[in-house]
């Protein structure tokens, strides 16, 4: 396949301002290395959420998102938590109708008979493991795929499409890519969560305790970081078609020692290099922004 990253391109400059120029073309040309190892179409944005030093890689190109729209779909439920529309306490009557086979549930495989769960852990099995019948039974909820684009477009997000739930993204190959987003998009997104934007202080706080459970994606975000490094985010996987993968996916909120913090989504789309490649790209550069702000 032939490699589409070209170029790096800084939206400011990068990170430590005290930094030559020479050392800021050194980082930009070690972005561009680890890129072009995926001999695919990456994307990535990287924000220093204290001072907004931004850097960014295909940065308004279209990638097809995967499990992050799960994001933006606790978003959109945690929202009408805040309005009063809905309660974290409240059960949610899960039937073995919505318990889908052939699609990764640990609900499911806990529960295959059904069960009542409270919302707030529908949210957890749906965000920190990625549980995709957890997430169509919250679009339902909530209103559908429509109501939360409509929803993440009125926060002032519009390079985000979301128009597929876990259930017709299965049916079809190319409807996965029906649900996407730019880098600079879902770093807008993790900036919003960071500073609080969205959400009461409450919402914000359990949306974040929850993307910092995260248990998929080991080898992505944190893969080279100190295991005792805070990490609040959410992993994409795609399956693997003709020795084609779609999307390899990582968007988080990395806290640094000093107490500062790092915000990088890193999308890795339409490669057949492998899992280890895939995700070595992402724990990469987070290591080099990580290095770079230390």
């Amino acid at each position: 396949m032939k490699n589409r990253i070209l170029s790096c391109s800084l939206a400011l400059p990068f990170l430590l301002l005290s930094l030559h120029s020479s050392a800021q073309d050194n980082t930009r040309q070690k972005v561009n290395e680890i890129a072009a190892t995926a001999r695919g179409h990456v994307g990535m944005a990287m924000m220093s959420l204290e001072s907004g030093d931004t850097m960014t890689l295909n940065g308004n190109d279209h990638f097809p998102m995967q499990s992050v729209f799960k994001v933006p779909l606790a978003i959109a439920v945690l929202d009408q938590v805040d309005k009063g529309k809905l309660s974290l306490d409240q059960v949610i009557h899960i039937t073995k109708k919505e318990l889908l086979p052939f699609t990764w549930s640990p609900i499911r495989e806990k529960y295959p008979e059904g069960t009542d769960l409270k919302l707030r852990e529908v949210l957890a099995y749906t965000v920190s493991q990625s549980d995709n019948n957890g997430c169509d039974i919250l679009f339902n909820l909530v209103g559908g795929t429509a109501y939360v684009e409509q929803y993440i477009h009125g926060l002032g997000i519009d390079s985000m499409a979301i128009k597929a739930n876990e259930e017709r993204m299965a049916s079809a190959w190319k409807v996965q890519y029906t649900n996407w987003s730019s880098p600079l998009a879902t770093l807008q997104l993790l900036k919003g969560i960071h500073t609080g934007k969205y959400l009461s202080k409450s919402s914000n706080d359990f949306l974040l305790k929850i993307m910092k459970e995260t248990t998929t994606g080991p080898k992505r975000l944190r893969g080279m970081l100190p295991s005792d490094a805070v990490v609040a985010h959410k992993t994409g996987s795609s399956d693997t078609k003709d020795g084609l993968t779609a999307a390899t996916n990582d968007a988080g909120i990395i806290t640094l020692p000093d107490g500062s913090h790092l915000a990088i989504v890193v999308f890795v789309s339409d490669t057949k290099v492998n899992e280890a490649i895939r995700e070595g790209v992402i724990a990469r550069m987070t290591r080099l922004f990580w290095d770079a702000a230390n």
